[in-house]
């Protein structure tokens, strides 16, 4: 839902993708100081958090039931996309409060609390979540990340990344968050999925990132519902008081042209083109 400083220039194949949002942790995270060089493991939880009444129910999105269950061996690769400040400090899920500076992540249908092992696929950065909350709810992502979490995997920029999600189990009682250290990103080769594509980190200071802005609007709940219209998301200007609705990115100049005409044609006459490094 916001966007910090980091490697830009993401080629996203594609004008639809959400970033749906919920998650995360009001207990102390436990991790590394530096990106990469944290533990080689994933920390070993000696006091359990039952799971949460109630989060285990089978339940409703926008039309679509999902159902979470216990699943021991969940491995999944796809993509992931993040949020922050503009859910900082509310309840998440488990009853928690949403703190965008944890190590933390909602899921849609694995046990909460829990804890995940994800690595960015794009640079081999790797961390373990604290998963609390649900979501995001569309096809395409199958994890949202705080703003720190995609802090550490080098994902702020560009909004989503190419992720391997694996389910560690129950989460301690408070934080279970932690660095962990880098290991040699993926092959192209490996293994494929129905999902936009990251430009490698090697050639992104090369190229520039453009986005459509929808819209800014004053009403947060307003911003939200035209970004899920979208499949957009909003960036909060909190100097400004304003919310962003944002679409993208693209790293060409024509296809976030035409992506802007798409945004004009459903009614957003004054969508702009808008670009970074």
């Amino acid at each position: 839902m916001t966007f910090g400083q980091g490697v830009r220039g993401a080629l996203i194949l594609g004008l639809f993708s959400l970033l749906a949002a919920c998650s995360t942790v009001g207990g102390a995270s436990v991790r590394g100081t530096v990106a990469g060089r944290g533990e080689d493991r994933p920390p070993v939880v000696k006091d359990p958090a039952p799971i949460v009444a109630g989060t285990m129910r089978p339940y409703q999105v926008r039309g679509r039931w999902y159902t979470p269950k216990e699943q021991p061996d969940y491995e999944e690769v796809g993509m992931a996309s993040w949020y922050g400040d503009a859910f900082n400090g509310r309840p998440t899920s488990t009853g928690e409060r949403f703190d965008m500076h944890a190590l933390t992540a909602a899921h849609k249908t694995l046990p909460l609390p829990g804890l995940v092992e994800v690595t960015n696929l794009e640079n081999g950065r790797r961390l373990v979540v604290r998963i609390n909350d649900r979501g995001p709810f569309v096809d395409s992502r199958i994890i949202d990340l705080s703003r720190e979490a995609a802090s550490e995997l080098g994902m702020l920029s560009q909004g989503v990344g190419r992720v391997r999600v694996r389910y560690l189990g129950r989460a301690p009682q408070q934080g279970g968050g932690t660095l962990l250290r880098a290991s040699a990103p993926v092959p192209r080769g490996s293994p494929p999925v129905s999902a936009p594509v990251v430009a490698p980190a090697s050639i992104v200071a090369e190229v520039t990132t453009f986005w459509v802005q929808a819209g800014s609007f004053s009403d947060q709940v307003e911003a939200g519902r035209i970004a899920d219209s979208l499949s957009g998301w909003v960036r909060a200007d909190r100097g400004a008081g304003r919310f962003n609705v944002v679409v993208g990115p693209w790293d060409s100049a024509n296809a976030a042209e035409a992506a802007r005409q798409s945004v004009v044609a459903r009614g957003y006459a004054g969508a702009l083109l808008i670009s970074g490094s």
